[in-house]
């Protein structure tokens, strides 16, 4: 009996509301999330999952093959505000954790419109519903981005926001929302801000899997600028970590930076690549800098360490060969998104 009792008291889910609502749940990290999560299952402490995601061009079910079965799904857009009450109204879910967004700078700076209907319309949508049906906790995913750039030194939970590109924007306006409705409501928020991640999955429209499907088939890696442009760089994996430490264990009314220290200018970032593939420099195609590009992000994370006991393991240079061999082992899926 005193094993029994023992385990149930270390199962990392003790505290977690059972029933989670995980949108965008299909995309690269929210995939990652669920995945955990089904996973880490404990004795009488199960998590009911049930994932809502549009599945726009960077969704894909495929991500969670593995644990088929074990969540629910609905295709359906969070700016629905009649599919979502009804989905709410149906599962009843306790907390929330919201990933749903439009998340690439350079498609924001082509058209922002669909980053401010999802990335804001779509937040107070749920966060509407989110009060009717009374949630217990409400999990806004957001970015390191809407904190601007910095020269030296790192953002605490503390600093101002300053988003320089429309997705940066959108996101600080929805973090903004979910602010007011905290102060307004007595709302059950918890707002976190990740530093840019990589790993298994991800679409490869961002640097490292689109550099990586350039150099496996025989093309060019575009660099903006000479880049130099610097940023933190988190796996995937540790970042879904800190979300659920973060479910489970953060405060009410609260902000947490989810960082890693692993600072690395761009070009940094694509030479490890080449060595990685074993190529040279020759396959760098410096272009054109993109428009408001920020120079460089850095966040302090010491307040999700010492409330939570998170920490990042997995190091850049580890991180880097995982993600390079699971995409040479998924070829097919990296080439039918990318082309």
């Amino acid at each position: 009996m005193r094993k029994k009792l023992s385990k149930i008291r270390d199962c990392p889910r003790r505290g977690l509301s059972l029933k989670v609502l995980v949108t965008g749940g299909a995309g690269f990290i929210g995939s990652e999330f669920v995945r955990q999560a089904v996973k880490r299952d404990c004795p009488r402490r199960g998590l009911s999952l049930i994932v809502v995601d549009k599945l726009t061009y960077a969704g894909d079910l495929k991500r969670l093959e593995e644990v088929k079965g074990k969540y629910k799904f609905y295709k359906d857009d969070i700016c629905d505000k009649k599919r979502i009450e009804s989905i709410f109204k149906t599962e009843k879910p306790e907390s929330i954790v919201h990933f749903a967004a439009e998340t690439h700078v350079d498609r924001s700076i082509q058209d922002a419109s669909p980053f401010v209907e999802t990335n804001v319309k779509g937040t107070q949508i749920l966060l509407d519903a989110s009060r009717k049906y009374k949630i217990k906790k409400f999990i806004q995913i957001s970015t390191d981005e809407i904190y601007g750039e910095i020269a030296n030194g790192e953002f605490n939970e503390n600093s101002l926001i300053k988003p320089n590109s429309p997705y940066a924007a959108s996101k600080a306006a929805a973090d903004l929302l979910v602010r007011s409705y905290i102060r307004t409501y007595n709302f059950p928020a918890i707002i976190i801000r990740p530093c840019n991640n990589y790993g298994p999955w991800q679409y490869p429209e961002k640097l490292i899997p689109l550099a990586i499907m350039k150099i496996l088939k025989g093309g060019k890696v575009p660099v903006y600028a000479k880049g130099k442009n610097v940023r933190e760089w988190l796996y995937v994996e540790d970042c879904a970590r800190g979300i659920l430490k973060v479910l489970e264990k953060g405060r009410l009314g609260e902000i947490y930076n989810i960082g890693s220290n692993q600072e690395k200018q761009n070009i940094e970032v694509v030479r490890n690549l080449l060595r990685v593939l074993h190529t040279d420099e020759a396959r760098i195609e410096f272009v054109k800098d993109r428009p408001g590009h920020d120079v460089r992000y850095k966040l302090n994370w010491r307040k999700i360490t010492k409330e939570t006991g998170w920490k990042p393991l997995v190091g850049f240079s580890k991180g880097i060969r995982e993600t390079v061999n699971w995409y040479i082992a998924n070829l097919p899926w990296l080439e039918a998104k990318g082309g």
